[in-house]
């Protein structure tokens, strides 16, 4: 006889990722550096969306679906510009995920909408919240910017890399 297990449950955050006082930062910076977002329940599920795009970016480094929509763009920045936090989390994920912005001079055509985007996470088991990723359809992502790794990334060619030694202890 045969026992199948029931398929887990999509986690609805990836706020475990962090401890409550670096999501709290991190939702900070997104509330001080975007004046139309206010409240910190919003800026909370920012960040939220964005670990959760970290983390599928990290487990497929050269997949072009991974792209984030404008609002999880801003929980990425804020957790980038925390970069104690972000080189942690990137570390516990296995993998240094890179931030590639792109402006009209560099911008290469790339078919990818937010279904791409949210197929990936619902893939690594997290359930996006759409309402931040701009809904589902064939929209394209507004985010001028990718993760998209290639031969000459240290840090994507050998998942072990840190991207900076550790600072000697001071005396």
């Amino acid at each position: 006889m045969t026992v199948t297990q029931p398929e887990a449950e999509p986690k609805s955050s990836a706020l475990d990722l962090l401890t409550p006082d670096e999501a709290n930062s991190v939702a900070s910076l997104v509330i001080r550096d975007n004046p139309e977002i206010t409240d910190l329940a919003l800026a909370l599920s920012i960040v939220d969306e964005a670990l959760k795009f970290v983390a599928a970016a990290a487990k497929h480094p050269a997949d072009p679906a991974v792209r984030p929509s404008r609002r999880v763009d801003m929980g990425w920045h804020a957790l980038i510009l925390h970069t104690t936090i972000y080189v942690k989390l990137c570390q516990g994920l296995g993998r240094f995920v890179h931030h590639v912005p792109e402006g009209p001079e560099t911008r290469r055509p790339v078919a990818v909408t937010q279904d791409d985007s949210i197929r990936v996470i619902r893939e690594m088991g997290y359930e996006p919240n759409l309402d931040l990723w701009g809904g589902v359809g064939d929209a394209p992502l507004g985010g001028d910017c990718h993760t998209e790794c290639n031969v000459e990334c240290n840090s994507c060619t050998n998942p072990g890399f840190t991207p900076s030694p550790p600072l000697p202890a001071t005396a």
